[in-house]
C-alpha cells in the first residue's frame, strides 16, 4: 500500500472499529435494561395474576413490556393485513422466527388476544414461568411422543373453546433469516381444532439482532398479517399438504418485501 495512502486508511479503520465498539456499547446497555424491565414486568403479571382470575391482563401487561422495549431499542414497526383477520372469531397464528425480537413485535402489535404455544422447559423458568402459565400460555412437553400428542390435544381443545394461539412452526430461530422447514405438531393441532391458520411474516427482525449476534441495531420492522388458510378440509394425513401451502404463503411473502426493498434502494 502506498505511503501516502496508509494514513487515510489507518483512520478510516479506526472510525469502523470506534463505531464497532460504540454499537457493542449501546447493544450491552439495551439488554441491561431489557433484563431488568423483563424481570420488573414478570413479577408484576404474577402479583397481578394473584389477585385478579383473568388471564387478559397479564397479556395486556406483555404487550406493555414488548412495546417499552422496542422504545428502549429505537424499533419501528409497521403493521400491515391487520383487516384480513376477525378479532372476535379463534385463529391459529404462525409466525416466521428470525429474531430475538419477534416476541416483542408480536405481543406489542399483533393487536388480539392470543396465547403462546411454548416447549415445556421454559415453564420451569423463575418468575417468568409462573408469569406465563398465570397468562394461559399453552405448554408443549415433547419429552416424548406421548406427551407431545397429550399436549396438542389439550391445546386443541383449549383452541375450539375460542383460545387463539400463536406458533413459530420453524422451531427455532433462522441462522440466516430465510424461513425454514416447518415442524409438524403445530398443523396437528390446526387440523384436530379445525381453526384457521394465519400466516404472519416478519420482515426486517433478522437485521435488527440476528441468531448469533449480540449487536442490536435500531431500524423498522414490518409485522404483515396474512389472509386466514382455512384447515377444515385437512385431516392428519394429509397435514403436510396444509405445511407445504403456508410455509409457501410465507416464503412468498418474505421474497415480496425484499424485492420491494431491493427497487426502493436502486
Amino acid at each position: 500500500m502506498s505511503s501516502k495512502l496508509r494514513p487515510e486508511y489507518d483512520m478510516k479503520k479506526k472510525a469502523k472499529d470506534l463505531s464497532a465498539s460504540h454499537a457493542l456499547i449501546q447493544s450491552a446497555l439495551i439488554i441491561g435494561c431489557v433484563g431488568i424491565w423483563t424481570a420488573f414486568m414478570a413479577i408484576m403479571a404474577v402479583v397481578v395474576s394473584l389477585f385478579q382470575d383473568n388471564d387478559r391482563t397479564v397479556h395486556t401487561i406483555a404487550q406493555i413490556w414488548g412495546r417499552a422495549i422496542l422504545m428502549i431499542s429505537r424499533i419501528r414497526v409497521i403493521v400491515k393485513g391487520m383487516s384480513s383477520i376477525d378479532p372476535t372469531k379463534s385463529y391459529i397464528f404462525m409466525s416466521n422466527h428470525q429474531s430475538n425480537f419477534d416476541i416483542p413485535v408480536l405481543l406489542a402489535y399483533l393487536d388480539v388476544q392470543f396465547r403462546w404455544l411454548a416447549k415445556a422447559e421454559l415453564f420451569k423458568i423463575p418468575i417468568f414461568g409462573p408469569a406465563m402459565r398465570k397468562a394461559g400460555y399453552i405448554s408443549i412437553d415433547r419429552s416424548n411422543r406421548r406427551s407431545a400428542f397429550l399436549s396438542l390435544e389439550r391445546a386443541a381443545e383449549s383452541i375450539r373453546n375460542g383460545v387463539s394461539v400463536l406458533i413459530f412452526p420453524e422451531g427455532t430461530r433462522s441462522l440466516d433469516g430465510n424461513i425454514r422447514s416447518f415442524k409438524k405438531g403445530g398443523f396437528i393441532l390446526a387440523v384436530d381444532s379445525g381453526v384457521p391458520i394465519v400466516p404472519v411474516i416478519l420482515h426486517g427482525t433478522w437485521s435488527i439482532m440476528s441468531r448469533n449476534g449480540l449487536t442490536i441495531r435500531p431500524g423498522d420492522v414490518i409485522l404483515e398479517i396474512g389472509k386466514p388458510v382455512e384447515t377444515i378440509h385437512f385431516n392428519r394425513k394429509t397435514k403436510d399438504g396444509l405445511m407445504e401451502k403456508v410455509n409457501q404463503i410465507m416464503r412468498d411473502a418474505l421474497e415480496k418485501e425484499k424485492k420491494t426493498e431491493t427497487v426502493c434502494l436502486s
